[in-house]
């Protein structure tokens, strides 16, 4: 959600897991919105210090405010990390389109679905598991819907 005060800027940074530090590419993002950067990091870091080490990659949105305090909006991470982690892949297809690594079950794509549900623009399930078996499909994966 965003603030209920105005803010000045704001930013997405994608990060891994409790692992925020302020080299770059952190430290020349936050500078140039004027947000203190040991603070930023300490508190990504303690916000997602339970999933450090998962190799999940979590999207934040920094909101920054007039007087260069900020909120920190966290989102769920990328639906082809999921998905990697669901089936334990290294990584997705390079030609997707003629190139097929592997097949994903439609209760696969359900759990990537039930983690990614906030975040998605959709309501109910069948939806959600359409979205996410896009994502596969750019992935050279063939979701078994």
């Amino acid at each position: 959600m965003p603030p209920s005060k105005p803010f000045a800027s704001k930013f997405k940074i994608q990060l891994p897991a409790g692992a925020a530090t302020p080299a770059p590419p952190v430290g020349p993002v936050l500078g140039q919105h004027g947000v203190n950067i040991q603070q930023f990091c300490s508190q990504f870091n303690d916000a997602t210090g339970d999933k450090k080490g998962s190799g999940l990659i979590i999207p934040v949105i920094c909101y920054v405010f007039e007087d260069k305090t900020f909120e920190l909006e966290f989102k769920t991470p990328p639906a082809s990390i999921l998905i990697k982690k669901e089936l334990g892949i290294p990584k997705g297809s390079a030609r997707p389109n003629t190139e097929k690594i592997g097949k994903i079950s439609r209760a696969q794509l359900e759990a990537v679905a039930e983690q990614k549900m906030k975040d998605l623009n959709c309501y109910d399930m069948d939806a959600a598991v359409k979205i996410i078996a896009g994502t596969a499909v750019r992935m050279g994966l063939e979701p078994e819907i």
